[in-house]
């Protein structure tokens, strides 16, 4: 045992390959059953599901150590260090025994991986050191050899420098001194000269000022004694006159006043009655005011009761009436058949005069009854007036409704229209995208087509003698495919090189911020000169169109920078119209009208779509000198399907940038609207207070329309940017048209959501607000505001409603047709409902005008029609390709100067104006 203890016993399985016992033969089948039989899978597959790896701790610290080198330069035990390396890796299921490591299956693989990563990393830092090293030493010997030759020529210069400066400061020095005294000698002489004469003419002067002082002197005193006498006597006469006249205008002045203080002692009295006098009459007026409010409104609701009443009575006296006149003729047979019956004497009773008493009192009450007959005609003749007025205002409803009726028909025509063109555009949409599936799915033709070129200007070169039709086939084996397509690829690769050059050079050009030749964009003219040279619009398959609007779109990421996005939005636009009055459709594929679109997704996903297999050297007219024609006029051309999706992004960016423009102004406003439609506390009391002083006037006034001004200053710089950057003037109407939109919604809507805004005051502050953005639209002039100030139409009127006066007096026919003919029936009654006066105490319009409101709002409700009050902003885009070309000007691109980047390239020698 002890010598079977001491040796180490291995053990060698045999497995036969193969049955024939033949070498190179292995049966898969026979060798898998020997080794499942002998038990080497299952052994294997035990070991593989306990732990095949096992390292003794001074060789796993020794191989993984570098793993974790701060756990390793601790003193810590052998064991618990493999434990921590073990744990810091993050591996699960291994076991630590007492002098091995015991590893799980493919657990050494991902140790010996991390380790091989941590030495590669180590590798690339000394090799990443030791070259910087030798860089720096090469750099710092290179840089004391370029400082020694820069002194050695510095200090030749310098003397060479120095003595030229010599030269030159000694011919200075003596040209300075042969002037100085050519010009002394001069001048002394001419000094001399001028003192001789000087001492002439001033001793002459001198003589002559003499004898004039003294004649001077004796005609002064002379003048001041006669002027003194004659000032003295004025001055007594003056003196009596005025005492004279100062007397008797002061005696006329007191008897005056005398007068008026005697008046004015017998008018007080006779002032403080008629001061009470007027109150009273003032209260009593008022009082009947109030008195007169409430009794309409109980003579109203008491005519009805009245005609009842009356109706009734009527009918009573008619009946009286009847039995009277029955009466009366019973008493007169009964008369006549007593006088019959009675002596021939004559006796007088007193029943006779009883009986015309009473007859004279019926014949006043029927006289009285014809008289409210009479009454009840009139009043009946009055209601049939009204009635035919009612009449006469249904007929012109009717007729408004046939109005609008026509124009609902002349809407859903216009609908129509645009549903039909919107199947053109879906059928144009379908032929390029069936033209680009063609173009990607034909290779062959496409090869085809280029080496007939290929061949026919090789032709045209004088190369090829004969027919060109076998130099088609790409597959034959003559002499000429051997040949020409190797003098050919030269010319090829050098054409793919320069339209690489020229394409890069123009967008790194049109990424620059190019500025404007008068009124029209450098970047535009120069991408449309460019596209139109190279005949870019007329092949299949081109990338340049993709990097332009690449271009386009990192230029315009930054959305708050409007002056970034006004000067794209002139560029796209300029460009715009230049593709469409160029482009011609090829086939069917730009017979559809341009539409507007409400959602341009669809578009942009489809911008991100690009041209992937485009070859390089399609665009074989992009050298200087192919074309002759040049880009003198506007010409159509026929337009492939690179050109007509092109001209669809532009127009998608076109309306995403004027979006962005205004949305970003809508961003800048909105704070200032809430503050807008609400006066201050403090204005609305001063006033509510009616002050009269002028200087607290116009200061309450500054304060009130600070906010609006600060809207007016922002519509002002916008409109400068827009301005600065020659946005055309129909895109600049567009954008403020939409925002007065959008401040006419916002305003109108928080009148009506809110009541505090629905008093007096808070409308004289908005109609001031108002007048200075009217003011703004006067200055703006019509070429760009248009007609924006019309988009106000609902605040303007709803403002009005609020700050006119005698609302009680006005009827619903009024104030729906004449003061408010744009707002609903649902908008006046909720203006007319939450309206309260906090100046002047005035009531809102009567209750008959709010009951006949309640009515036509339930006829509404009952004819199905909205209920909502609010407006709606709309933020569509209001314009299309059409209506840009026909109010933009044509634009004349034959004197645009080149930028400098590419001003002395001779690729784009065809940019520069011509002298003719």
């Amino acid at each position: 045992m002890e010598t079977l203890s001491s040796t180490e016993p291995h053990y060698i399985r045999c497995v036969k390959p193969n049955n024939l016992l033949k070498p190179a033969i292995f049966e898969n089948v026979n060798i898998m059953q020997q080794l499942r039989c002998g038990g080497v899978l299952e052994a294997i597959r035990i070991s593989c599901a306990g732990y095949p790896t096992r390292r003794a701790f001074f060789e796993f610290i020794n191989r993984f150590g570098v793993l974790a080198p701060e756990i390793v330069e601790g003193n810590h035990d052998e064991k618990v260090i493999c434990g921590k390396i073990l744990e810091k890796k993050g591996l699960k299921g291994f076991q630590i025994g007492k002098t091995k490591v015991f590893l799980r299956a493919g657990q050494m693989a991902e140790l010996d991986a991390r380790r091989a990563e941590v030495l590669s990393n180590a590798a690339k830092t000394i090799q990443h050191r030791i070259r910087t090293h030798n860089a720096r030493k090469q750099f710092i010997a290179l840089r004391k050899a370029t400082i020694h030759v820069q002194s050695l020529w510095r200090g030749r210069l310098a003397c060479k420098f120095f003595e030229s400066m010599k030269r030159e400061a000694g011919a200075v020095k003596i040209q300075k001194n042969i002037r100085r005294y050519q010009a002394r000698k001069g001048y002394s002489k001419l000094r001399v000269s001028g003192l001789v004469l000087q001492t002439g003419l001033r001793a002459m002067a001198a003589r002559k000022e003499f004898r004039f002082r003294k004649q001077t002197k004796a005609a002064i005193i002379m003048q001041t004694r006669w002027r003194c006498h004659r000032a003295s006597s004025y001055y007594k006469k003056l003196k009596r006159a005025s005492i004279v006249s100062q007397c008797r205008w002061r005696g006329r002045i007191a008897r005056r006043e005398l007068r008026k203080l005697k008046m004015a002692a017998r008018e007080t009295g006779a002032l403080k009655e008629a001061k009470d006098k007027l109150e009273k009459h003032v209260e009593e007026l008022t009082w009947r005011l109030q008195l007169e409010k409430r009794l309409r409104t109980d003579l109203e609701e008491a005519k009805t009761q009245e005609i009842t009443k009356l109706q009734n009575s009527l009918q009573s006296m008619q009946i009286k009436i009847d039995e009277t006149s029955a009466l009366l003729v019973k008493e007169r047979e009964a008369a006549r058949k007593a006088i019959e019956e009675a002596p021939p004497v004559i006796k007088e009773k007193q029943v006779i005069v009883e009986d015309t008493k009473r007859i004279d009192s019926l014949t006043g009450e029927v006289e009285s009854l014809k008289a409210s007959l009479h009454l009840e005609e009139q009043r009946a003749d009055n209601s049939e007036r009204r009635y035919a007025e009612a009449q006469e205002s249904i007929e012109e409803k009717q007729k408004k409704l046939q109005e609008t009726e026509g124009k609902v028909h002349q809407l859903l025509e216009s609908l129509s229209r645009l549903e039909e063109k919107l199947t053109n555009l879906e059928s144009e949409n379908q032929v390029l995208r069936q033209q680009a599936v063609s173009v990607s799915m034909a290779p062959n033709k496409f090869l085809s087509g280029r080496s007939k070129s290929i061949v026919q200007r090789s032709a045209e070169g004088g190369h090829i003698v004969g027919d060109p039709k076998p130099a088609l086939d790409m597959h034959s084996h003559s002499i000429i495919q051997r040949d020409h397509p190797e003098v050919e690829e030269k010319p090829q690769k050098s054409l793919n090189e320069k339209q690489q050059e020229n394409q890069e050079l123009l967008i790194r050009c049109i990424a620059q911020h190019l500025g404007f030749a008068g009124n029209r964009p450098i970047a535009a003219c120069i991408i449309y000169k460019c596209l139109l040279q190279w005949r870019s619009f007329e092949v299949e398959r081109t990338s340049v169109f993709d990097r332009i609007i690449q271009t386009i779109g990192n230029a315009i990421e930054t959305q708050d920078n409007n002056d970034v996005l006004a000067y794209w939005l002139s560029n796209a636009s300029t460009l715009l119209l230049l593709l469409q009055r160029t482009l011609k459709a090829s086939g069917a594929a730009g017979m559809a009208p341009q539409r507007r679109r409400s959602s341009s997704a669809t578009l942009f996903g489809r911008m991100t779509q690009s041209f992937r297999g485009t070859p390089q050297g399609v665009n074989l007219s992009f050298v200087n000198g192919g074309l002759n024609g040049g880009v003198d006029t506007l010409r159509q051309v026929e337009a492939k399907y690179p050109a007509l999706l092109f001209k669809q992004q532009l127009t998608a960016y076109v309306e995403k940038i004027y979006g962005m423009i205004r949305d970003n102004l809508k961003k800048e406003i909105s704070p200032l609207l809430g503050l807008c439609i609400q006066a201050p506390r403090i204005s609305r009391a001063s006033l509510v207070k009616g002050s009269s002083r002028s200087l607290a006037n116009s200061a309450a006034q500054q304060a009130l329309i600070a906010h609006w001004q600060g809207i007016v200053k922002s519509l002002g710089n916008f409109l400068n940017t827009l301005k600065a950057n020659h946005v055309p003037p129909f895109l600049v109407r567009k954008v403020f048209t939409q925002i007065f939109s959008f401040i006419n919604v916002q305003l109108f809507n928080s009148l009506l959501l809110r009541r505090e805004c629905c008093s007096f005051s808070n409308g004289e502050y908005v109609k001031a607000g108002l007048a200075e953005l009217e003011h703004w639209c006067y200055k703006a002039t019509d070429e760009y505001a248009g007609s924006a100030w019309d988009e106000l139409k609902h605040i303007r009127q709803a403002i009005g409603f609020l700050v006119i006066h005698q609302k009680p007096k006005k009827t619903l026919d009024e104030i729906s047709h004449d003061l408010c003919p744009v707002l609903s029936i649902q908008q006046l009654y909720r203006i007319s409902t939450m309206y309260w006066d906090d100046k002047y105490g005035t009531h809102s319009v009567s209750s008959e005008v709010i009951s006949n409101m309640r009515v036509l709002m339930t006829e509404d409700s009952n004819n199905a029609v909205s209920n909502s009050f609010l407006l709606d902003d709309d933020s569509s885009i209001p314009f299309s390709v059409d209506d840009i070309s026909k109010s933009m000007e044509q634009i004349d691109i034959l004197d645009i100067e080149p930028p400098p980047l590419i001003h002395e390239n001779s690729g784009f020698s065809f940019l520069l104006p011509r002298a003719d």
